[in-house]
């Protein structure tokens, strides 16, 4: 009966993707070998020149469930297939793959506070009164700081400088404005907290431990490992301009990593902090992560540089459970977790239409969503109210205005060592491929 119900479900989401998609149903049935829905979405991506090509992994917190792969590293006659060890320029990704983990690494290491004021770390905000930012405030994008472009040598001192002089918006905690300049100062941060670079600290305290031999910025020239360009720029060479001026290492983009790296990164998450019984962060570290620190009357959801519920949560999709998180990346990227289902997707692409963010969305929502659908275990929560898989066809990629947060005084949820544990343990249970 459960195969069966199963079988109705998944039938049911490739009608609705036929119908959003202005596919005739008779020429899906038609072509050959597409007995896979994600297949044959990141089929039509790629044929409509959305992307050049992508990857998609699918897992929980054993190991990869599903991985499928469609294009080049490059438009060369003979370049490498795409594949989950191809390394990505994963833009914003950076934010929760590299800086919010290194922070909270500090933080369990007692050398950062979350409510730690700016000024402990660039006094330079002292003259400009924002005393009032704290490390919380860069994390969930409620500093009131805005994002500007940096010119041809200039650097994170110029970064600093501009960030402190700016024109007050909004004090902090009352207004959600994402912006990369949160992250751009948490990277700094984590270099005076460490005493190292932000790249350094992430691959000698994060990555090693990780087993994530394929992630890092700045990748040197000599690497043999695959790297998919982004489009316009040199393999190995940032997209964002901004992470280019601060020499390619930034804590708001610059991270290269691939699919089968960002798979153990998320069945670390999974796992509470724990992989392959190597702990890299304390369990309440990663709740304080995934716990919701920012609301907007249910319109914004964040955790602590994560995403939940917000104008940027395409990845979702629709059957993901509201205590699920993630992030995408402008240049194609996305990943999003979900720790009551046991489920993670990854998917990265070279992408090519930079003009339309609402259909690079709805393939990400879409992914997720049947990823949901075919993977999820019986027995589980089943969703939204009503069941019903809504596939999503608008969605933008930026705020097209700030979004209020509650009031001063209101209740946050708070993370305590006696929170219930979301995670899952390692119990031997099989499925999922290492």
């Amino acid at each position: 009966m459960g195969a069966t119900v199963h079988v109705i479900r998944i039938f049911a989401i490739a009608s609705l993707l036929i119908f959003a998609s202005v596919i005739p149903a008779s020429e899906m049935l038609h072509e050959s070998g597409h007995t896979d829905i994600i297949e044959l979405l990141m089929e039509r991506a790629v044929s409509s020149n959305l992307i050049a090509g992508g990857v998609v992994v699918i897992g929980d917190h054993t190991g990869i469930l599903y991985t499928m792969a469609r294009g080049r590293v490059d438009a060369r006659a003979g370049a490498p297939l795409l594949g989950e060890t191809t390394i990505f320029d994963v833009a914003s990704l950076t934010k929760v793959i590299a800086t919010t983990p290194a922070v909270m690494k500090l933080v369990d290491e007692g050398r950062i506070s979350l409510s730690d004021p700016l000024t402990r770390w660039f006094p330079q905000f002292k003259r400009f009164g924002r005393e009032e930012i704290t490390i919380l405030n860069l994390l969930t994008h409620t500093s009131g700081l805005g994002d500007f472009d940096l010119h041809r040598r200039q650097g994170i001192k110029t970064a600093i400088r501009k960030a402190a002089a700016e024109k007050h918006r909004e004090r902090p905690g009352r207004l959600f404005n994402y912006a990369d300049i949160n992250f751009i100062l948490l990277g700094e941060v984590v270099h005076r907290a460490s005493g190292r670079s932000l790249d350094r600290y992430c691959r000698e305290e994060i990555y090693r431990p990780l087993g994530a031999e394929q992630t890092m910025f700045a990748p040197p020239r000599n690497l043999n490992d695959p790297i998919a360009p982004t489009l316009g720029f040199s393999r190995g060479v940032v997209q964002d301009a901004n992470a280019r001026r601060l020499g390619g290492v930034s804590g708001h983009a610059g991270l290269f990593t691939s699919a089968y790296d960002l798979s153990r990164f998320a069945r670390f998450i999974l796992g509470g902090g724990v992989i392959d019984g190597r702990r890299i962060l304390s369990e309440r570290a990663v709740n304080q992560m995934i716990s919701p620190r920012f609301y907007s009357n249910g319109a914004v959801v964040r955790g602590l540089g994560w995403d939940m519920e917000s104008p940027f949560s395409a990845p979702k999709g629709s059957l993901f459970s509201d205590a699920s998180f993630g992030h995408s990346g402008y240049s194609g990227s996305s990943i999003w977790i979900d720790p009551r289902r046991d489920l993670f997707v990854v998917l990265l692409t070279n992408r090519r239409n930079y003009r339309d963010t609402g259909e690079l969305n709805q393939l990400r929502s879409n992914v997720s969503t049947i990823a949901v659908a075919r993977f999820r275990r019986p027995g589980g929560n089943e969703g939204p109210p009503g069941g019903t898989a809504q596939i999503t066809t608008n969605l933008q990629q930026r705020p097209t205005k700030p979004l209020q947060a509650p009031p001063p005084g209101t209740r946050m949820a708070a993370v305590t060592p006696e929170t219930p544990s979301l995670f899952h343990r390692h119990n031997g249970r099989h499925g999922g491929r290492q």
